[in-house]
């Protein structure tokens, strides 16, 4: 009995651990079409933020009001249900998309990548402060491990390569507390919640409460079929299918774990940088690539060798 309820957590983990991955694939191609509209086509952050964040959002309930249409509205029935997902709506899901956006008009998308790695070393003193316990070594290896193969793949080995203004440095330092709180803090309301709801709400709260700061038809840009098209990707496969498959992800790994695994982003990245903008993939980008695959391995047989550990002892 013990062995079949390990095996069936070990399966949902690998669930978690293909969707945080998929997640983070998403985002970091995202990014790199963010930054050719903000710098091919004149695309302006807040414009592209609040029109994905109101439209993923609206997509996302209707999905769940089709399925339940009670479901969608039960989470405003607790005023504590109701603080939490608003305090995820602004500070999380909103803070997270605009301090990235802001890192990579002012710099790059690959400093807004390397700026956003610093939320694993976040989450980690959290944790440790909040539970008064030291991370596991497999953890610190992880990391230490996922933040070598992310300096490897954006700068080529060279930290001289980086050119970081004092508004880049301030918006990915953000980013990287916007990136740990949206990790940590939602983990209440999705052990209540569907993941489709909790990214849905927090999607259009996020936009409508941005709309005050900028209209959604304020629009500033080049329109042509290439932007169109990199619009339509942003939206929904960089917003909608990346949010929900990381924060699904969060109801069977661990934050500090996805926060890793979620090194995958500039791994994406740089694979369409080589295939889209002919970038040459050298060696320091298969070290890089190499100790980002590594971190997994060790991440994910690390947690399934416990789990069977534990079985064993009892």
């Amino acid at each position: 009995m013990k062995v079949s309820k390990t095996i069936v957590k070990v399966k949902q983990r690998t669930k978690g651990i293909f969707l945080v991955i998929i997640g983070s694939m998403l985002w970091g191609i995202s990014g790199t079409v963010t930054q050719y509209l903000f710098q091919k086509k004149g695309f302006t952050p807040e414009w592209l933020v609040v029109i994905r964040l109101l439209i993923s959002g609206i997509i996302l309930l209707s999905y769940a009001f089709t399925k339940n249409k009670k479901d969608i509205f039960n989470i405003w029935k607790s005023k504590k249900d109701c603080l939490n997902i608003i305090c995820f709506s602004i500070m999380g899901m909103l803070g997270v998309q605009y301090t990235f956006f802001m890192t990579i008009k002012h710099g790059n998308a690959a400093t807004a990548t390397i700026l956003q790695f610093l939320s694993p070393v976040i989450i980690t003193c959290y944790l440790a402060i909040r539970t008064k316990k030291l991370p596991k070594i497999q953890e610190l290896i992880g990391i230490i491990l996922a933040m070598i193969g992310t300096f490897f793949i954006i700068t080529r080995g060279d930290i001289h390569s980086i050119s970081i203004s004092k508004l880049t440095l301030f918006w990915g330092i953000l980013t990287a507390f916007a990136a740990a709180f949206y990790t940590v803090q939602p983990r209440y309301l999705l052990s209540k919640f569907s993941s489709i709801i909790v990214v849905g709400w927090s999607m259009l709260i996020g936009g409508i409460a941005f709309s005050f700061v900028h209209k959604p038809w304020d629009f500033v840009g080049e329109v042509s079929i290439s932007s169109i098209v990199s619009v339509i990707f942003v939206v929904l496969f960089g917003t909608l299918l990346g949010f929900y498959c990381y924060l699904e992800s969060l109801k069977t790994i661990q934050p500090t774990e996805a926060c890793v695994l979620s090194a995958v982003e500039p791994l994406s990245a740089a694979f369409l940088s080589v295939f889209w903008l002919h970038v040459p993939f050298g060696i320091t980008e298969f070290i890089g690539t190499a100790c980002i695959i590594t971190t997994i391995i060790i991440l994910s047989f690390v947690q399934v060798n416990e789990k069977c550990e534990v079985v064993v002892t009892e």
